[in-house]
């Protein structure tokens, strides 16, 4: 007998079938029978239960359709093998749609619509979005899940293929929770896909090479004389970033109603990513609060202007917008690294990210406990206890 119980339907379990063989699934507790006949593949719900009792009964009527199609005497219009229940048949244009209403991209539609209201607006458009254009970009040709596995592996890297995966796979477990489809054929794919780890590099500048990037921004050492703009334009934003370690998009959405009037206390509520523009919650959805030192205090005191507005951005660009931290990248930060580099004042060119790994490694490194650390930049304490307070420049043996 070649009738299978399936309680998730996979293709490889498909494969497995041969011609004329009934599959019995378990579809949000219910049993089903699945078979292919005439070149259309037919679902037949039981309308019963899964248990044992039950699965006698469906591998009985399993083994009389069966034996009707292996004796040419398969009544194609089902009549003889229903029950009460209503059958199903499809041609689904993606198989984790048991019966299929929609396309796996318009699905995915519905579940960004589900998901709106509980994920950040930059979320939506930047991770979402992607999900979304992938999944429209799917050929028409590509009609099960094993195919859209395949093809996103010939279109992207392992690792995008995989992410991207996971999110199908979390789509199609709302729609089986939702009715909108029977089973999840994405089920574990994504797990079947070696995660790549990435090469983050988390190393910091030391004082030294601090003190060289703000001098080289303050005094324009790398700045052309034909430039709009000066670097010296740049250096406040630079010299804040050092001194707090707060994320870029935070410090560009950072307003004057958001620091004390005696600038004492900071309050990290709001950034605005580089890559959407979309004004939100920091990182972590959590605001927090930065307390300043005299030297922090003393700055920002200095470039307050005296008609500066509560709502007026504290570094803006020069045409009094919002500052793009990825243009200021690679069009300011990277020039000015660079030459340093080749002058010998900077050991390596490291990205202005990095700004933050340097105070907090300089923080750990003056004493600051790394639970403290993590409550000051909006991190885990076992973010900063994994890679940074193991991670020390310079490792010494004490006198014992």
């Amino acid at each position: 007998m070649n009738v299978q119980l399936c309680p998730m339907y996979s293709e490889s379990s498909e494969r497995r079938n041969s011609k004329g063989s009934v599959s019995i699934l378990v579809s949000n507790g219910r049993l089903q029978l699945r078979f292919h006949y005439a070149g259309k593949r037919h679902y037949l719900s039981l309308g019963l239960p899964d248990n044992k009792i039950n699965r006698k009964a469906a591998e009985a009527k399993a083994k009389l359709i069966e034996a009707d199609m292996a004796f040419d005497r398969f009544d194609p219009t089902l009549a003889r093998y229903k029950p009460q229940s209503v059958l199903s048949t499809v041609t689904p244009s993606f198989t984790p749609l048991a019966e299929p209403k929609l396309a796996l991209a318009d699905l995915w539609e519905k579940y960004t619509q589900y998901k709106s209201p509980q994920v950040a607006a930059s979320t939506l458009v930047r991770d979402y979005g992607k999900i979304a254009k992938r999944l429209q970009s799917i050929p028409r040709s590509v009609e099960d899940a094993v195919g859209v596995r395949d093809w996103l592996l010939k279109q992207y890297s392992s690792e995008i293929a995989r992410r991207t995966l996971i999110q199908i796979n979390a789509c199609c477990k709302w729609a089986v929770k939702s009715g909108l489809m029977s089973e999840n054929a994405f089920e574990g794919m994504a797990g079947d896909i070696k995660k790549v780890k990435r090469e983050t590099s988390r190393a910091p500048f030391s004082q030294a090479e601090q003190d060289a990037i703000i001098e080289a921004f303050e005094q324009n050492t790398y700045s052309s004389k034909f430039a709009p703009v000066p670097h010296s334009y740049y250096v406040s934003y630079v010299r804040f970033l050092f001194m707090t370690g707060c994320r870029s998009e935070e410090a560009i959405a950072l307003k004057w109603k958001h620091i004390s009037a005696d600038c004492l206390k900071i309050q990290f509520k709001e950034a605005r990513p580089s890559d959407t523009r979309i004004l939100g919650e920091t990182k972590t959805g959590k605001a927090r609060t930065f307390p300043c030192n005299e030297s922090l205090k003393a700055f920002l005191l200095s470039i307050k202007l005296k008609t500066a507005k509560p709502d007026d951005l504290v570094f803006f660009a020069p045409s009094g917008k919002t500052i793009d931290s990825h243009n200021f990248l690679n069009r300011i930060w990277k020039p000015v690294v660079e030459s340093l580099v080749t002058a010998g004042k900077v050991e390596q060119y490291l990205p202005q990210y990095n700004i933050r790994h340097t105070f907090i490694t300089l923080a750990l490194e003056n004493g600051l406990d790394a639970k403290d650390v993590a409550r000051l930049v909006g991190n885990s304490p076992e973010i900063i206890y994994r890679h940074y307070a193991g991670n020390k420049r310079e490792l010494f043996v004490p006198e014992f």
